[in-house]
């Protein structure tokens, strides 16, 4: 299977972005020349692991029965000052409401998409610190202890 994108200049530092006939404009912040009319590529990429991922989970909790209210995925990412400014690390925060949420299936989601199905993950994680944090219902839950 292959996946093409068409980037094409528009003017000054803006690109329309042709994504499976859908359309993005990505630019510039203005002191680099652009004029901010869209997001910019590495904040793009941000978007593109949080969906992939909360993607795989609502599919997964779906097989498991596990019905839920809202899932919300925030992403912070932190990238170097000098060039290539590349990511160091990236951690997205899970945030899941639901009542009577059965925390292992929660987690078993969130683990499967990390380590198996989410291609965007796999591709960054060889050279980009990859983490999660979970919230049901607003409450950050323990990370489950280290198996052996």
């Amino acid at each position: 299977m292959e996946l093409t994108t068409v980037v094409s200049w528009k003017d000054g530092m803006a690109f329309d972005v042709e994504m499976d006939g859908h359309h993005v404009t990505i630019d510039a912040h203005e002191e680099f020349g652009g004029r901010d009319l869209g997001p910019l590529p590495k904040t793009l990429l941000l978007g593109s692991l949080a969906g992939c991922g909360s993607m795989d989970v609502v599919a997964i909790l779906g097989k498991m029965r596990v019905p839920f209210r809202s899932l919300v995925v925030d992403v912070a990412g932190q990238i170097t000052d000098d060039h290539p400014k590349k990511f160091t690390n990236i951690v997205l925060n899970y945030r899941i409401e639901g009542d009577d949420l059965p925390l292992n299936k929660v987690r078993r989601a969130i683990n499967l998409s990390e380590e198996r199905y989410c291609g965007i993950w796999a591709t960054l994680e060889p050279s980009v610190e990859l983490s999660s944090v979970l919230f049901v219902n607003g409450e950050e839950m323990p990370a489950p202890p280290e198996e052996e």
